[in-house]
């Protein structure tokens, strides 16, 4: 199927051809009839695009203060590899789509297949959408009318946070296309409106709907207007639609308004706001965020939980049913507002002079076959069959294009496939890396007789399941950490894997560091019992990030303090017997990321975690103390050893958690064959030990393994 990307690094808008998405639990799979090209919001994108380093660094200042600091932590070259790779993933574009339900996933009741359906899907032949953020079309609106649904909800949201009762006389500031559509549905809702833009078009478009429109391109004085047409007390209320660098607009509202007015912006303007503007009339301003309650929540969108009605009245969706409502009754006439309807393949007419179009609302049109089946794409002509060691990658994010790829590219790694949930990641990290095939079926890889083994690197909770699934399919498995979520995933993998003939990997990458192996060697191999004080600065992650949720990111300390609990079995040589946990916060669940773990090992050593996620990030991620003997030694952040009572003094050079290592000695067991780099029962016992600390949170005690 094809669909719109934009390259962020060159500025190029390509029609992409890739996997169609397979429809997934709480999902919708939508064939797409039409989509709105958002002019305002796409064009910026576009531009940003085609913008050199040095513009596309002015236009975002805060991320300049990231980069520093990563710099400062991690070196030059891996921050300079990390903003370019950045720039070198492709935006899709879109979101603003009308189509037929070709299948809905598990948990979706209110959809069948057949039905008309708007969605904020992107410009491609098939979407698959939370069933929150897709509503169905009345009869008798029009697919060409359907697609203006979601961008008119942005207007609409700005409305309900404005609040405007009937008869009040309210300015809208910009009468593009979110302008045009607030100020109809604003004399909709009974009030007055005032327009005001720069294009004679859209004014005289406004003026047709009932707006009293002006054009103030000519030096015309906003805030004199407006005054005047309310006979001098000010408007009730405006609403900003416009979209500008500078704080001039804002300023305009506030001097346009009564005493006690409100103001609601929408579009995109400068923020600083002049005291004594707002003070003297004590007006209120707020910035509404984009379709309404639940925009941005992943309970309410990806997981399908929806606000109690009578709590929360409009909701995303609801505003999107009461688009559709309005269209149908014809309160809100959107034909007047279509300036062109294209082809999907003939979509540079639209994005070729977005910035001197003088359009206000284009369409794409889907008229193309498409092929339902293919999940699948070739992407290089590549022959594995006479290979040995042949890899599927199951997952193309970010840690698999930042460390996964460049490694097996550097180690001329034989990959098939690469698979990913939209297709769109797993078929430019192939094109990027000449792997065989990108798909959205990972199944393809699991059945496919030439691969040997399968790298997973998906969300931690898809890790038990699919690594269960591909051992009983054949292959070796390679899984990033960690390798299961809870107790009974773990039995269930040990029961598998019994009863297989296939290795077993996580990727607890930082025992094979150089840093590390060296330390271990300076230690040397005997039976007396160490230390080891292992911190990590993990930063800030937020509560609602899927990392932190229990059911799908199993919290940090399991999904990644894992890392330093395989790093200290390592180098004491034995295995954790008991831990405990004790954390900031009063949730057991939510407060794992700023947590102590205290571990104990067979052998009499011990082992003390700080995770923190309070810290600088200036400060180094990592920073490993091992005590022995009389003798110190201090790992940084895997760029610097020094040794404190050895004949060395240390060793220091580019940061190297290991990850290169791993994989060459992965990939090299796969082509001579032999054990697993990493014994299955370090695995087992490394991942009962970040579950079991939770536990002890939870229960206030030690936790026997």
């Amino acid at each position: 199927m094809m669909q719109l990307i934009q390259n962020l690094q060159t500025g190029e808008t390509i029609l992409e051809d890739i996997p169609v998405p397979l429809v997934q639990k709480g999902m919708v799979l939508i064939k797409t009839h039409r989509s709105l090209v958002s002019l305002g919001t796409e064009k910026m994108l576009v531009e940003f695009g085609k913008a050199n380093l040095f513009h596309k660094v002015r236009q975002q200042p805060e991320k300049v203060k990231q980069v520093f600091e990563k710099i400062q932590s991690d070196g030059l070259l891996p921050t300079l590899e990390a903003v370019f790779r950045k720039l070198g993933e492709p935006l899709p574009l879109g979101y603003c789509n009308a189509g037929e339900v070709i299948a809905v996933g598990e948990g979706v009741e209110d959809f069948k297949v057949g039905d008309r359906v708007v969605s904020n899907g992107q410009h491609a032949e098939v979407v698959c959408v939370p069933k929150n953020l897709v509503a169905s079309i009345p009869e008798g609106v029009s697919y060409d009318e359907a697609c203006f649904t979601v961008i008119a909800s942005i207007g609409l949201q700005g409305i309900r946070l404005l609040n405007p009762t009937f008869g009040e006389r309210i300015v809208v500031q910009g009468l593009g296309l979110i302008g045009l559509i607030t100020a109809e549905l604003l004399v909709a809702n009974g009030c007055e409106v005032i327009g005001f833009d720069v294009d004679q078009k859209k004014v005289d478009l406004a003026n047709t709907k009932g707006i009293k429109a002006y054009n103030i391109s000519n030096g015309a004085d906003p805030v004199g207007l407006a005054n005047a047409l309310s006979g001098g007390v000010g408007v009730d209320g405006v609403i900003i639609a416009a979209s500008a660098q500078g704080n001039e607009i804002v300023s305009q509202a506030a001097r346009m308004c009564r005493k006690r007015g409100r103001i609601v912006l929408v579009g995109v303007t400068g923020l600083e706001l002049k005291r004594s503007e707002f003070y003297e009339k004590e007006l209120t301003f707020q910035v509404s965020c984009s379709y309404g309650p639940g925009r941005y929540d992943s309970n309410y969108e990806q997981n399908g939980w929806d606000y109690p009605l009578p709590f929360v009245r409009w909701t995303e969706k609801r505003n999107f049913e009461a688009i559709l409502q309005a269209i149908a009754t014809k309160r809100l006439n959107v034909q007047p507002l279509i300036t062109e309807i294209v082809e999907l393949q003939d979509y540079n007419q639209i994005y070729g002079n977005m910035k001197g179009s003088g359009a206000i609302a284009s369409l794409l049109k889907y008229s193309g076959a498409v092929d339902l089946s293919a999940t699948s794409v070739p992407v290089s002509n590549r022959k594995f069959s006479a290979q040995k060691g042949v890899l599927g990658i199951i997952g193309a994010g970010n840690f698999t294009n930042a460390t996964v790829l460049p490694a097996l590219k550097k180690l001329r790694a034989e990959v098939k496939y690469i698979s990913s949930a939209s297709g769109l990641s797993a078929k430019t990290l192939a094109k990027k890396y000449g792997i065989g095939h990108a798909t959205t079926n990972y199944r393809d890889i699991l059945n496919d007789p030439e691969v040997d083994a399968v790298l997973i690197t998906t969300r931690h909770n898809t890790h038990a399941e699919m690594c269960i699934e591909a051992l009983k399919s054949g292959k070796h498995v390679f899984v990033e950490k960690p390798l299961a979520l809870t107790m009974d995933d773990l039995v269930a993998i040990e029961k598998v894997y019994t009863e297989q003939k296939k290795t077993l990997t996580v990727g607890f990458n930082r025992r094979f560091s150089p840093f590390i192996t060296d330390a271990k060697l300076q230690i040397g191999v005997g039976d007396a019992p160490i230390n080891i004080i292992a911190t990590m600065n993990a930063g800030f992650i937020p509560p609602n990030s899927w990392v932190q949720d229990i059911k799908i990111g199993g919290g940090r300390v399991i999904g990644e303090a894992c890392h330093l609990i395989d790093l200290i079995s390592f180098l004491t040589g034995s295995s954790v017997s008991s831990v405990v946990m004790n954390a900031m916060g009063t949730n057991p669940e939510a407060g794992t990321d700023n947590a102590s773990i205290l571990l104990k090992y067979k052998n009499g050593s011990t082992g003390v975690i700080n995770y923190f996620s309070n810290g600088s990030k200036a400060y180094s991620k990592e920073r490993i103390e091992i005590y022995s003997q009389q003798r110190t030694i201090v790992v940084d952040n895997f760029r610097k050893s020094t040794y404190y009572g050895f004949s060395k003094s240390g060793k220091s050079g580019a940061q190297d958690k290991g990850h290169l290592e791993q994989f060459s000695r992965f990939v090299n067991s796969l082509k001579k064959g032999g054990d697993a780099i990493i014994p299955f029962d370090e695995l087992i016992n490394t991942s009962k030990a970040a579950i079991s600390a939770v536990q002890s949170l939870k229960e206030g005690r030690w936790i026997e393994l």
